[in-house]
């Protein structure tokens, strides 16, 4: 009776979350840690908000400094040290935009390029560990569904900001 007592809780499952947001809570803390334990291992010298705006980079080609700030939802000071040091590491290049001559397009370098492969192999890694036990159907019904909770919390967003201003249409970040 006392082996009944004194179960082995490390074969036990962890408890799975109850509500809508403690679910949501518990993946995006989880593949947020996957994430920066994969980078580190990788040995990918970079912060979090550098890669997201490597990332930024490479999906817009007509990226802008004030568009990733829009996306990233920074403030211009913030990236602009970010797209700095980005610049300094010849990770990114800036060239002349040929629609507006007061901005400026960036673009990763080769360099930039390579780090890209880099990530997104860590992220096609860890998305194949993340649903290693889910159907196709599964994916598509999560992403479905996770797109539109998205664009619900993002409409609640846009009604509650200053002069109704929209968001940018950059590819997310």
């Amino acid at each position: 009776m006392s082996s009944l007592l004194l179960k082995d809780s490390s074969q036990e499952p962890a408890p799975q979350p109850s509500s809508l947001s403690e679910t949501l809570h518990r993946l995006t803390h989880t593949y947020k840690s996957r994430l920066r334990e994969t980078i580190k291992e990788k040995q990918i010298p970079l912060p979090i908000t550098h890669i997201r705006a490597l990332k930024g980079i490479s999906r817009n080609p007509a990226c802008t400094a004030h568009s990733i700030a829009q996306r990233m939802q920074r403030d211009k000071a913030q990236i602009t040290r970010v797209l700095n040091e980005l610049l300094k590491d010849g990770l990114i290049a800036k060239i002349d935009n040929p629609k507006d001559r007061r901005s400026q397009l960036l673009q990763l370098t080769s360099s930039g390029e390579l780090i890209m492969a880099q990530l997104n192999a860590v992220e096609q890694q860890i998305t194949a560990q993340m649903t290693c036990n889910l159907s196709e159907q599964d994916v598509a019904a999560f992403i479905r569904i996770s797109n539109s909770i998205n664009d619900n919390l993002s409409d609640q967003t846009l009604q509650s900001q200053p002069d109704n201003q929209s968001a940018s249409t950059d590819p997310q970040v």
